[in-house]
């Protein structure tokens, strides 16, 4: 649980940081005003943001594992459309698919760590988490910077939302259940 919990941290920041670098280029390249692409950006931190004081919540009444991999698909489900999309509308939807996706995966990650740690090296493991997990910005920014400079600004969108599908599919088959639900 704590191995696969790193993953999918790492992952999930992965597109985070990927997002700061590459879909405002993104969306300049397709023609947007400044404006839009400000409305665009805004929109998956503010879901989020929003969204995990509700998920946090859900996941000590439906469980963890079954949340991250939902979350986990939503958020590749929105990368795929934002790579596919050429048009506000289409990326204002996948923007908030993808703040919703967030909102499900990231309060529930630290919860798993919490539900599996013993109290005597609770702190060491949220320490080894939060290590992949924010490495993962830094992954996102320059794999995603890499990947564009080779094939192109939607080619990273694609790479990540694949990286981030097969993180959803290691959740589903290596995590279980940290969280019993009465």
């Amino acid at each position: 649980a704590l191995s696969s919990a790193c993953l999918a941290g790492l992952v999930n920041n992965l597109d985070f940081g990927l997002s700061w670098g590459l879909f405002p280029l993104l969306f300049a390249a397709s023609g947007l005003p400044v404006e839009q692409i400000g409305v665009l950006f805004a929109l998956y931190p503010a879901v989020w943001g929003v969204g995990q004081l509700v998920t946090g919540w859900l996941s000590d009444r439906w469980g963890r594992k079954h949340l991250i991999t939902t979350g986990m698909l939503a958020q590749s489900a929105a990368l795929v459309v934002i790579a596919g999309a050429d048009a506000f509308a289409a990326w204002a939807a996948a923007t908030t698919l993808l703040g919703a996706g967030t909102a499900m995966v990231y309060p529930t990650l630290l919860a798993v760590v919490g539900d599996v740690a013993h109290p005597t090296w609770r702190g060491r493991a949220v320490g080894v988490y939060r290590v992949w997990r924010d490495a993962g910005y830094a992954v996102g920014a320059l794999m995603g910077g890499i990947v564009a400079d080779l094939w192109g600004l939607r080619a990273a969108v694609w790479m990540a939302a694949a990286l981030t599908a097969a993180a959803a599919v290691v959740v589903a088959v290596r995590m279980y259940e940290t969280h019993s639900v009465a």
